[in-house]
């Protein structure tokens, strides 16, 4: 069966030209899965093609047998509910229907082509994480009003308030769904730290490729972990009490950066540079260099401190 592109009247090829996708409007009704989700084959496409001239259709192109769709799916499922009839999902198992795979240029699962008045407006392939999903979505939809958080917001989240088991068991099935999305296995390294588990996050940084254990985000965690072999713990902060001498800010600002919070530790750095310079042999200096070289030269808080280390020196 040859698909026929609506617009021109001629068989389909994969490359259908470009369009624009319809906004929906302002005021969306509620809408149950069943509205919104279709399963497409030989029978249906060209029905579905041709709707897509008055509502635009997100066509997933999987495998059963392809873990990464199974994945990718249960996301566009939870999203076409949310969006609320923005457009429509046509769910479209390539193994069951290569034909049609094959006309729609399709070389591998999971392949996502948003199709707007009959014709190719973007894709992207690969199983996205749903927070990257929602950001492509919302290039040519509004986002939802009330979208629930995403995965990662639920994780930060926990991790905020201290439940790292929370935020922990999160970030493990990131990292299960989406073994190639490196940042998953970053966050997992940094909840271990905050759990005082530094071995095992220390591991996990080990395991990433060179590229991915080199690259800032990495080298912060790595940073966090040794930051916390060197810092008090909580509790010895704790019972620093109201001590303001150069000691105790010292070890409330190493214990804020072996915490990640870079922004509050380096300013406590620059503050105890500034009152006491000779403390501990330049320490607070030396160790502003060293946060900067675990963030990066490029990370926007070193570019910050560096210029205000630059201005106190000279």
């Amino acid at each position: 069966m040859q698909i026929i592109d609506p617009r021109s009247g001629k068989p389909l090829t994969a490359d259908t030209g470009s369009a624009d996708a319809t906004a929906p409007n302002a005021e969306q009704a509620a809408v149950r899965p069943e509205d919104v989700i279709i399963e497409l084959n030989a029978g249906n496409i060209q029905q579905v093609l041709e709707a897509s001239m008055q509502v635009p259709v997100l066509m997933g192109c999987y495998s059963p047998s392809n873990a990464s769709s199974s994945t990718l799916l249960a996301v566009l499922e939870k999203l076409v509910v949310e969006y609320a009839g923005a457009f429509l999902l046509g769910k479209l198992d390539i193994e069951a229907n290569p034909e049609i795979g094959g006309q729609l240029g399709v070389r591998s699962v999971p392949d996502v082509k948003l199709i707007s008045q009959g014709g190719l407006v973007d894709g992207f392939q690969g199983a996205l994480p749903e927070k990257e999903v929602r950001e492509w979505l919302n290039r040519y939809f509004p986002a939802p009003g009330e979208a629930p958080p995403t995965p990662e917001e639920q994780a930060e989240e926990a991790l905020k308030a201290g439940d790292t088991a929370a935020a922990r068991e999160i970030y493990q099935t990131l990292v299960g769904q989406y073994p190639e999305h490196y940042a998953y296995q970053v966050a997992f390294a940094r909840v271990l730290v905050a759990e005082g588990r530094g071995s095992e996050a220390r591991e996990v940084l080990d395991n990433l490729p060179p590229e991915e254990r080199d690259a800032a985000p990495a080298r912060g965690v790595r940073a966090s972990i040794e930051f916390s072999e060197q810092a008090l713990s909580a509790e010895e902060i704790a019972a620093l009490g109201n001590r303001t001498d150069s000691e105790a800010q010292y070890q409330r600002a190493l214990r804020q950066v072996a915490d990640g919070h870079y922004d509050e530790g380096l300013e406590a750095l620059l503050a105890l540079m500034k009152q006491d310079r000779a403390y501990n042999d330049d320490a607070a200096r030396k160790t502003l260099l060293q946060v900067f070289d675990a963030l990066g030269a490029d990370h926007p808080l070193t570019v910050a401190y560096r210029r205000k280390l630059f201005a106190m020196l000279y």
